[in-house]
């Protein structure tokens, strides 16, 4: 599985599935939610409401990964996953690695080649970038060294500023 860091909006990249850091109501927010759900048009929030109203009544746990159609995205499908949020007491790491390899698990079930990641819970969620890239990182090569043959092949973390970057292509180049 081969890691690359990209600067820039992931909801324009050309890959098989985009992650949604979404939260637990699955109906649209700010950041990285927002973008995504204005990128693919109203068809994913009636998806994600047909989820709320069948198999997930009390929404997304943290940790989880549930997935849609990406609609209106180039991407094929968004997995939805609910990061720990450190500033309502979520600061068990387990969490936040859980938000990454369901993802994986989801996007492999899927048949999923390249999958692009942003900074889950980094940002308002309140956890620092480096510990984000941190766990993403151990989760992603973990998650690699168990999965078989013909899966994932590329992981994108797709950043949004300058300074995210950095901190991810130095977490990673110094292989922590």
């Amino acid at each position: 599985m081969r890691i690359e860091i990209v600067e820039g909006d992931i909801t324009g990249r050309t890959v098989d599935a985009v992650v949604n850091a979404a939260n637990s109501s699955l109906l649209g927010g700010g950041g990285v939610d927002g973008a995504i759900h204005r990128a693919a048009g109203p068809e994913l929030l009636e998806a994600c409401r047909e989820l709320r109203a069948t198999t997930l009544r009390d929404g997304l746990p943290v940790g989880a990964a549930v997935a849609t159609p990406g609609y209106g995205l180039q991407a094929q499908w968004v997995i939805h996953t609910v990061g720990p949020n450190r500033h309502a007491g979520q600061t068990n790491p387990a969490l936040l690695a859980s938000c990454f390899t369901e993802s994986l698990r989801i996007a492999e079930g899927l048949g999923v080649r390249s999958l692009a990641f942003p900074a889950v819970s980094a940002g308002v969620y309140g956890w620092d970038a480096r510990q984000v890239a941190q766990v993403a990182f151990d989760a992603v090569r973990s998650y690699a060294a168990r999965s078989p043959e013909g899966g994932v092949e590329l992981v994108e973390f797709v950043l949004f500023s300058p300074e995210t970057v950095a901190v991810f292509r130095s977490v990673l180049e110094s292989g922590f």
